[in-house]
């Protein structure tokens, strides 16, 4: 059952709609454009059904609740450029000129990517043990200890296996190994 508090509401929401929109012009200044979407904001509060049993006054609590969703709006949005502007700060440089991003250049990513993949395949080419030791340690960060015990060989073999990987991935040479 409908509350008789909103459908009294609603009839003066419809009756008011258009000084709310004035009133959100006024109040939002060079952000004018958004006083339809609280409006639109206004009407699903007021359809909603949620307000007291008895609203002696109700031009002044639709004012109020449109205030309330106003005041809102304006905090979320100061809220989102502060945490903007914070990520800005910490993943750009600044020049006084313009915004730079804190990024390496599109041909040294791809560089990367070619040095990236070149190495993977030199794991690939390590022997299948000495590929899931080196992987278990390096990749999931397991100790020596713990990569031996899920593999049921002694911490020296972990040790031996590492060497030899170490060893075969310090000759590596991303140019003659596939990279650019």
């Amino acid at each position: 059952m409908v509350k008789k508090a909103s459908i009294i509401l609603l009839d003066a929401y419809l009756a008011r709609r258009p000084d709310l929109k004035r009133f959100f012009i006024a109040m939002l200044g060079p952000r004018a454009s958004e006083a339809d979407d609280l409006l639109q904001d206004l009407f699903l509060k007021v359809s909603a059904g949620e307000h007291p049993d008895e609203i002696t006054n109700p031009g002044g609590y639709l004012y109020r609740l449109a205030s309330n969703l106003m005041t809102d709006r304006i905090r979320q949005q100061r809220r989102a450029l502060q945490r903007d502007s914070d990520w800005r700060r910490s993943h750009h440089l600044t020049s006084p000129a313009e915004d730079v991003a804190d990024l390496p250049a599109a041909d040294a990513a791809v560089a990367a990517r070619q040095r990236l993949e070149a190495l993977i395949a030199a794991v690939g080419q390590l022997p299948p043990q000495t590929q899931r030791v080196f992987r278990m340690h390096k990749f999931d960060g397991l100790s020596y200890g713990e990569t031996a015990a899920k593999l049921g060989i002694s911490r020296s073999a972990v040790e031996k296996h590492m060497t030899i990987a170490l060893r075969r991935l310090s000759e590596f040479d991303p140019v003659k190994d596939g990279g650019s």
